[in-house]
């Protein structure tokens, strides 16, 4: 984006863009370390995870608070007012990633007290992928590269097609061995968890879409039915 002649608006909007960029790479840590402390049965990991909840609440916070001054003191108008309405839907999607890579990490401690698990060979692609995702969405973000961000909507089918797989086969090993039940459920919630971040990876690149280009994409069926004729 262009600087601002008003060094103080552009010192806020600077301000802005840190507080998301640190966020993001907070919440990026925090799904690699979460699946990390299931793959390699490390308790302490999820814990760390666990406990960095807070960090990325507060950035929240700050974010917010930084939005809604800006909104009131600079009154921002045309691509100034689409990136800031974009940091308030952008921020809500992050502290809900770090929310799962929490959940993941929670799940992990419980797998790691039961004996050895085997991990389909689909989670971890699972995994790289959901993170892959919210990556480039975030860089689609810093560069303000509406072309990226479009590419990326397309991807989430694929996660959607693996996290039914991976359902799929979990469901029949709980089918064929009753011990499997509770690592199995846990696995399919670890898998879920996966594929929602990439639903929230999604959700930001549509934002950086509409920052870009003013152009809403979000829910293209709802708005055909919104537009058809009713005559």
């Amino acid at each position: 984006m262009p600087a601002h002649t008003d060094r103080a608006f552009e010192k806020d909007l600077q301000a802005l863009r840190d507080k998301l960029l640190a966020m993001g790479a907070r919440v990026e840590a925090m799904i690699a370390d979460g699946v990390s402390s299931l793959t390699e049965r490390d308790t302490a990991r999820a814990r760390s995870v666990i406990g960095q909840d807070g960090e990325v609440n507060r950035l929240e916070v700050e974010v917010d608070d930084l939005c809604r001054r800006i909104l009131a003191l600079r009154q921002p108008a045309a691509s100034d007012l689409r990136f800031i309405t974009t940091a308030l839907k952008i921020v809500t999607d992050l502290e809900r990633v770090g929310d799962l890579a929490v959940n993941i990490a929670e799940r992990a401690i419980d797998l790691n007290d039961t004996s050895v698990t085997p991990l389909s060979g689909d989670l971890p692609q699972l995994a790289r992928l959901a993170q892959a995702q919210l990556k480039d969405a975030l860089d689609a973000f810093v560069a303000g590269d509406a072309d990226k961000a479009q590419a990326l909507l397309g991807r989430d089918e694929l996660l959607d097609a693996l996290f039914l797989k991976l359902f799929n086969d979990l469901l029949q090993r709980m089918m064929e061995d009753s011990k499997w039940v509770r690592r199995a459920t846990s696995l399919v919630f670890v898998a879920k968890h996966l594929e929602r971040i990439g639903d929230h990876a999604t959700n930001v690149a549509e934002m950086v879409i509409y920052m870009v280009r003013g152009t809403d994409v979000r829910h293209p069926l709802s708005r055909e039915l919104h537009r058809a004729p009713t005559g």
